[in-house]
Formats: C-alpha cells, structure tokens, sequence
C-alpha cells in the first residue's frame, strides 16, 4: 500500500456493511405492521446487487427510481453505493416532462416505481426508449416485479467495490436554463456527509428516526447515520399530523426531521396540546425559514430539542447547522441565523470579484469541502461557473454577526423557496409563455404565512386573448408539478423593465413585500 493510498478515506458502502455486520438481530425498518431486521436487510441488498449483475449492470451505470417512503426505496440505492452505480430519485411531485428529462439526461439503464406511481411509470416508458429495464417495487401493472426476481438469488457476502471517487448519486435540481441540473456527489461526499452527521449532530442514545419525509431526498442523509448507531427508522408515507403523532407515541420515536410547514400543522393540531412527545430528543428541520415566532412556540411545545440545518443539493444539507444549544441562547438572538459552519465546511462571504467582504458586511456564501459536488452532469460550464476560484458560489447573499452566526438576506439567484420546496422561476415562466395567449410572465415568491414564500406568476395577456387563471395553473401542474404551480395569478398589462429591458423583478416584488424583507434559509 502506498502512502497515498492509506490517506484515502472510507466509503458509504463501509459503513452499510459494518453496521448489518453489528447489529443481525436490531430492527433496521419499521414499515406499518413490517419489522426488518439487519441481517434481512443485508441479505436483500445481496440479491439486488446479484440481480443487478444479471442484468449486465456494472460500474457508472444508472438506476432510476420513484417511489414514496419503502425499505425498498433504500435497498437500492445502497446496492448502488456498494457496486459504484450512479443512483438517480426522481420527486413525486414533479411533472412528467421533467421526469422524462431527467431519465434520459441521466441515462438511465433500470427504472424502478412504487405501485403508487404506476401511471406515471407507464407513461415515462412510452417515452424514454433508452431505458432497457423498467420494473415495479411490487405490483405495477404492466412491469416485472424487480423483487420477484432479485429474490431468486441466494443472499451472499456484502462486499464494498466502489471507489471513493465514484459517483453514487446523481442529484437533480432545478436551473436557471429552465431544465434539472444532474448534481455529481460522489462516493466521498455521501460519506462525508453521514460522518459530519454523526459528528455534529445531536443524536439520541436510542435513536429511533421517524420518517414522514422522503427518504429518497433530504430526509435519506439520516439512514446510515442512524444505521451506524444501531437505529430503528420508522417510515410514513407522507406527513399527517394525526398519523405522526400516533408514530410518535407508539414508537417512542426520538429523532426526526420536519420542514417548517409541517411543524406550523403539527403545532396547530388539537392533539398537540396533550400528545405525548417526552421520546423526541431531536426536531430537526431545515428546507426553507422557519418564524421566529413559530420556533418560540415549538420550544414551548417540544422543548429544547430543535436544531436547524442548511446545506444545498450542491454541498448537501451540512453547509451551516443552529444546533440545540445555539436555538436556547439568551445573549444573542438566533431566530433568524442559518447558524455556523460544520466541521470540515470553510465558508466565506466573498463579492463579485471573489474577495472578502467587510467584517459584517453582506458577500455571497461561499463553500470549500470535502463534501462539495464534482460538478454538473454533462454541464461543464455551469460547473465551471458554480465551482469557479476554488470555492462552490452558493448564490445565497449573506453576513455573519460578531459572534460567528451567519444569516441569509437574500438571493444572488431568483430561486424561490416554497414549504421547504425549491421553485425555479424561470421554469415555470417557460411553461407560462409557451401558451398561446400570454405575452409575458413574470414569476416571483410572496409571503406566505403557512409556506414561508408562496410562487406567484404575473402575466401580460396577448392582446384580445381570455385566459383563464385555473387553465395556466393546470398548464403548470401538468408540466412541472404541485410545487412549481402558481398559487396565484396576476393579469396586467406590462411588466417593469429594468433599464436593460429585462423584467424588474425587484420592482415587482416590492409590490408584494412592502418593506418586510426577504429572510432565506
């Protein structure tokens, strides 16, 4: 072994391995009236891998999948992160157009969906000729079951072959080109990610992580961590504040993690006043800015046991953390902080020309870290552009106060943040002016008391044409989702213009903020 050699570091595979190896007998899932323990997790991860290989799958091959909440879900992306493919997740609330970019961006060779999905499958099937093998997670008319025949296989060995440089996820996130960017995190950053979480994160002794979040997305950071320490995750399709608290009280769940608008419906649910939530040690949220005013009450509520993450699809979720402790500070006010970096994160507040701002003054947040994406898939100038001088340009603008709190004020980018969703306007503003009878549109975030910023398209009509305000937001859904769709439209008859002739959105917005500010997170 050379010297370089024994500086490389772990992988996520590792860590899988070690803890199936640890803990046979402890639950691993907890699926509605399903229990699956380590040992039975092991083993099906070994019969996907095997059936992958029958298919000829091998190292940088992709495998989509859309699927809600289900030990399967996890299955395979771990068969992925130990054989080195490229693991691709698809948002259920996405619109087809954007699934059928993405599975064929990312060229896809398995696409995998939950039975929930299967209308959406079929259709992307007619679509994606480049897909060689599309199966269901259970019964999906129309596809193979994928764990019919994974099943056949005898279970053997788990054994690691990815390398630390392989990329294991491709993350899609939205752009200002108006299609998903492909993230590249690879093989160290996932890693990387699950030690920090362990590292600084407060974890409870007997971590049992209730799930009403994807775990195919933010919420997936946790699985290994929570493996790793001999965990039990209690999995829920979707979040119902009656259901969470029933999880909660039956499970005895210690850990889990909200966006704000969830927390804001499980505070104003008459069963919180009386439930039983002494198990929860950690509340952790994120996603999107969570009121002052509602952080007060949750601490009231729950205790002191929030913590606050902030991390982008780029440097995911471990960027800055407002830990336990920071949230019940009395000599300085934390509400409205991002908190401080995570170990191994280097952040700082450059300017245009990529120097340091003033002490207290606002620079765009800028990141070094093992945990930085490799780039964009097939995107080198916009890798070029985000990963430019040796540090990930955030396009979050920010400062950091004399006690080393950093807080977002805006955004160098338009991009919105809607109940912890990221909406892209520029996408929806392409689905909007391609109808017929809009001339131009113009979509911003407005404040929204239950979603934080709500998306709201602003439209010049063409002339002598009737729009419909429920046709152009049905027009939106159909094309990009529940989460990109306008929940409001606004008809007038021209746009401010900046002095360059660009839409003055800044403008526009003032209109709707009035002096309140924007508060980003």
């Amino acid at each position: 072994m050379t010297t370089q050699e024994a500086h490389v570091g772990g992988t996520i595979g590792e860590m899988i391995v070690h803890a199936i190896d640890r803990y046979p007998d402890r639950v691993a899932f907890i699926d509605g009236d399903a229990r699956m323990t380590y040992r039975a997790l092991g083993d099906r991860i070994s019969q996907a891998i095997s059936a992958f290989r029958a298919l000829g799958l091998v190292r940088g091959d992709c495998v989509v999948q859309l699927s809600g909440n289900r030990p399967e879900v996890f299955i395979v992306m771990a068969a992925a992160y130990l054989m080195g493919l490229r693991s691709v997740t698809l948002h259920a609330m996405g619109g087809v157009d954007d699934h059928a970019y993405i599975v064929d961006d990312a060229e896809a060779r398995v696409f995998m969906a939950d039975p929930v999905y299967a209308e959406r499958a079929l259709a992307l099937r007619e679509r994606c000729a480049g897909v060689a093998h599309w199966f269901g997670h259970a019964d999906v008319p129309g596809l193979p079951s994928f764990w019919d025949q994974a099943t056949s296989f005898a279970p053997a060995r788990l054994v690691p072959e990815a390398l630390t440089t392989d990329v294991i996820r491709l993350a899609y996130t939205g752009g200002t080109t108006g299609k998903p960017k492909g993230v590249m995190l690879a093989n160290r950053c996932v890693w990387m990610q699950a030690v920090l979480l362990l590292a600084a994160r407060s974890l409870p002794d007997d971590l049992r992580l209730l799930c009403p979040t994807p775990i195919s997305h933010g919420a997936g950071a946790m699985i290994v961590p929570t493996l790793w320490r001999g965990g039990t995750i209690i999995l829920q399709h979707g979040f119902d504040a009656e259901r969470f608290i029933d999880a909660v009280e039956t499970h005895r769940a210690s850990m889990t993690f909200l966006v704000p608008t969830m927390i804001y419906t499980l505070l104003d649910h008459p069963r919180a006043r009386t439930a039983d939530f002494s198990s929860l040690q950690t509340l952790s949220y994120g996603a999107s800015p969570m009121a002052p005013a509602r952080i007060r009450e949750a601490i009231d509520r729950f205790g002191p046991i929030l913590a606050q993450s902030y991390g982008q699809t780029e440097c995911p979720s471990n960027i800055l953390q407002l830990t336990q402790e920071d949230h019940m500070r009395t000599d300085v006010d934390t509400s409205t902080s991002a908190g401080m970096p995570y170990p191994g994160v280097t952040v700082a507040l450059l300017d245009d020309n990529d120097e340091p701002v003033a002490p207290g003054s606002v620079g765009e947040l800028c990141v070094r870290s093992p945990l930085v994406m490799d780039g964009y898939w097939k995107q080198p100038q916009l890798t070029a552009l985000a990963l430019r001088n040796g540090w990930l340009h955030t396009g979050d603008m920010a400062y950091r106060d004399q006690f080393g709190y950093y807080y977002l004020v805006d955004r160098k980018k338009d991009m919105i943040i809607s109940g912890g969703f990221n909406v892209y306007p520029k996408e929806v503003e392409d689905v909007l002016t391609g109808h017929p009878g809009v001339a131009a549109a113009a979509v911003i975030g407005v404040p929204d008391a239950k979603w934080g910023e709500a998306v709201k398209a602003v439209v010049v009509p063409r002339p002598g044409a009737q729009l419909d305000v429920e046709a152009l937001r049905a027009l939106v859904r159909h094309a990009k989702g529940a989460v990109n769709t306008p929940k409001t439209i606004d008809f007038v008859d021209a746009l401010p213009l900046t002095a360059l002739g660009k839409p003055d959105k800044k403008q526009l917005r003032e209109r709707y903020w009035g002096g309140m500010g924007r508060a980003v997170n």
